[in-house]
């Protein structure tokens, strides 16, 4: 199962991430933008994924995506229950919500892709 220091892990090098303690949820931003957060007692992680693609996301696998609560239904916004999720497609899942949040010379600079 997928846990909190195992998202530290891949978070801990990103550029411009920092974790907060946000009423009693732990959450990774970039700036004031979220990118991953944490329910409480830790179990569902939500993540920036976009809008348009998070219905076949979540068709592609419903025992671990979910839509998140409706009022944050207009934002670019997944989640997934973590004891399904594989640390490979968590760390597919963080590193692409970060890249939505940070400049595209961010990310290709530390991920070393052309720009």
């Amino acid at each position: 199962m997928v846990t909190v220091d195992d998202v530290r892990r891949v978070v801990r090098d990103l550029p411009r991430s920092s974790e907060h303690l946000i009423a009693d949820r732990v959450k990774f931003r970039v700036g004031a933008i979220v990118y991953v957060a944490f329910s409480r007692d830790e179990t569902t992680m939500g993540f920036a994924y976009p809008k348009e693609e998070r219905d076949a996301l979540i068709a592609s696998d419903p025992s671990t995506f979910h839509l998140p609560r409706d009022s944050d239904l207009r934002f670019n916004w997944a989640q997934a229950w973590l004891s399904p999720l594989t640390e490979n497609r968590m760390t597919e899942l963080v590193l692409d919500a970060w890249r939505m949040v940070v400049p595209k010379k961010v990310w290709s600079a530390h991920l070393h892709l052309p720009t």
